[in-house]
């Protein structure tokens, strides 16, 4: 059964998600407001993101299957997380390199197989690395059914392990620093998904001291985030914003709100296609005008438009027509 409240998550992280891809490597001259945004928005929305994903991975029932399932649970997540990986990120490639002749290209990589060299074995410069929450949520997929075996199906001590890689200083290579930092974020969304309506009971009855919370944490990180380490701000940010932002999306003034459970719906969409939108529609605008100073707010709202619809549009009129980018996007 479908969980709407899951869905309007879904849909209020996508969004944040686009925000923070509006700015990407380089920033717009005398515009304050906006970095501090994006630092606070980045202190928890990934962390929700992961959240979400092991909270439905735990409720479709994928975390206990027994070892000789696992083969074809790698087989359907390739096929799910690995394909669209590949695909997009060999599409953005191609997409620079060709762009880049005529507009302005943020990080444009260094010929096709750089690139995608750079896309699975240096994340931190690659070109594509708008997608790596695909490897990282694949890695965890797969990690956390055989962790709960080995640990006897004891969620506390599987906690323990994510606390742990919290503070493993992994290579920079195949996407580990990510899946050390977002694990324990997965995990947790697993608990509350296994503590079922004693969680939603929870995080309903404490909603507005949990919200204050939050709100309280987001204006410390815009205010005066920048001094705070990057890891730490994840933690204590991330882990106060779970309850808090899914708490907010179940309250009674979002519970009919189709606009977020629309975007939620076509969250991988709007994941896998967005930096594509923005980029092409950025790269016009800059042919017009600068985004600089006052005309930043306009370039801001064109680029989340386009974020944002122009993914649902391509999938509404192209990738429908087409069976196998109609189900991979899905």
């Amino acid at each position: 059964m479908r969980r709407l409240d899951i869905d309007r998550a879904k849909g209020l992280a996508i969004t944040l998600v686009v925000f923070g891809h509006i700015v990407a490597r380089q920033d717009p001259v005398h515009v304050y407001w906006y970095q501090p945004l994006r630092r606070a928005v980045y202190g928890f929305h990934m962390p929700f993101f992961f959240y979400l994903s092991g909270m439905v991975w735990q409720l479709a029932g994928h975390v206990r299957i027994p070892p000789a399932a696992w083969p074809a649970l790698a087989r359907s997540r390739a096929r799910r997380l690995l394909l669209p990986f590949a695909l997009m990120g060999t599409l953005i490639i191609c997409g620079k390199l060709l762009a880049a002749r005529v507009m302005f290209v943020d990080n444009v990589p260094h010929g096709v197989i750089g690139g995608l060299i750079d896309l699975v074995w240096n994340p931190a410069i690659s070109p594509a690395y708008s997608l790596w929450y695909l490897a990282v949520l694949y890695i965890l997929s797969l990690f956390t059914p055989m962790l709960i075996w080995a640990l006897r199906g004891r969620l506390s001590l599987m906690l323990l392990v994510f606390v742990a890689l919290e503070f493993a200083n992994p290579p920079w290579h195949l996407y580990l620093p990510e899946v050390s930092r977002y694990g324990l974020f997965f995990a947790l969304g697993l608990c509350a998904g296994a503590l079922g309506a004693r969680w939603t009971d929870w995080i309903d009855r404490w909603r507005w001291p949990l919200i204050g919370l939050f709100a309280t944490g987001f204006g410390l990180i815009a205010l005066d985030g920048h001094r705070w380490p990057v890891d730490l701000r994840l933690i204590v940010f991330g882990i106060v914003a779970m309850p808090a932002v899914h708490s907010l999306v179940r309250s009674s003034w979002l519970s009919s709100d189709r606009t977020l459970v629309t975007l939620g719906r076509y969250s991988l969409m709007i994941y896998l296609f967005n930096t594509i939108f923005i980029g092409l529609t950025k790269g016009l605008l800059l042919k017009v005008t600068t985004w600089d100073g006052d005309h930043f707010p306009v370039f801001l709202c064109v680029l989340m438009v386009a974020g944002m619809l122009g993914p649902i549009m391509l999938k509404r009129t192209v990738l429908r027509a087409i069976p196998t980018l109609d189900w991979m996007t899905h």
